[in-house]
């Protein structure tokens, strides 16, 4: 456990955020509360910066000493990833992680938060605010998934199976061109990827054991940090391509995740040739 942030509390800020500011804006967007940001698949909604607002604002008056990173705050200020690998304490936030479902309709979406700790994730929240649910985890305490009644349930990874039994998800749209049709060629030999375009369900179905693998070339703190230590904490192998740790300064280096080592390494070996 850790005693920097108490994860409840940062848990209940985030369920109060999607509760006043994301769900009543889930298919009531309008035209002007949707702008694109680097390209058209990439998006913003009203319901993502006012989230992040009053995350932002709770975060400062509760944890007053952290270092707020949020996905819209470096949209503003890119200076602000700079910071994390030397800060002692920062709280990093996706209000939405799935923007491209939500303001599709598509209820796929979800809130994230995670504890960086001299320059180490500590903790990790995904809620889920279509079922009103968190799955969490604290370094060394294990994944949880929490239901506002109290009620908890242990997650873990599934079993291995061979390599075309294997069902995962893989985000290939951020692969290097001259390698994407290799690696889509190569996922033929498993039996099943598919791709839900919001990585806060996609850990979520991993540390459940529903598949055995994710895979992400383009690495963002907010996108994978608190889903990461979720996975290795319900027992799931988690490096870079490389084989490296990933550690929450990583922007680069690609992140496969895998429910055991056995299984990441046929799949580099196989599958992910990087």
């Amino acid at each position: 456990m850790t005693s920097l942030v108490d994860v409840t509390t940062l848990a209940h800020v985030l369920r109060r955020a999607a509760q006043t500011e994301i769900l009543p804006r889930f298919r009531r967007l309008g035209s002007d509360d949707i702008r694109a940001k680097s390209e058209a698949t990439d998006l913003v909604t009203e319901a993502d910066e006012r989230a992040e607002r009053m995350i932002k604002a709770e975060v400062s008056r509760l944890w007053p000493e952290a270092l707020f990173i949020g996905e819209e705050s470096v949209a503003a200020d890119p200076s602000l990833l700079k910071k994390l690998q030397d800060a002692d304490l920062a709280i990093i936030v996706d209000p939405v992680d799935g923007t491209f479902n939500f303001a599709a309709g598509i209820p796929a979406f979800g809130v994230m938060a995670s504890v960086v700790s001299k320059g180490e994730t500590v903790a990790g929240i995904i809620f889920d605010p279509m079922g009103d649910d968190w799955v969490l985890a604290e370094r060394g305490s294990g994944a949880w998934l929490r239901r506002p009644d109290g009620e908890t349930l242990r997650l873990n990874v599934g079993p291995s199976v061979p390599l075309e039994e294997l069902v995962g998800m893989a985000a290939t749209g951020f692969l290097p061109k001259e390698k994407r049709a290799e690696i889509m060629g190569n996922l033929a030999k498993v039996r099943y990827t598919t791709c839900y375009r919001c990585a806060a369900h996609e850990y979520r179905t991993l540390a459940g054991g529903y598949v055995h693998y994710l895979m992400y070339n383009k690495l963002m703190p907010w996108d994978h940090l608190a889903g990461s230590l979720i996975s290795a904490e319900a027992g799931a192998y988690v490096r870079r391509f490389d084989g490296s740790s990933y550690l929450p300064h990583h922007l680069d280096g690609g992140l496969l995740v895998a429910a055991d080592k056995d299984t990441w390494e046929l799949l580099r070996r196989e599958v992910f040739t990087l």
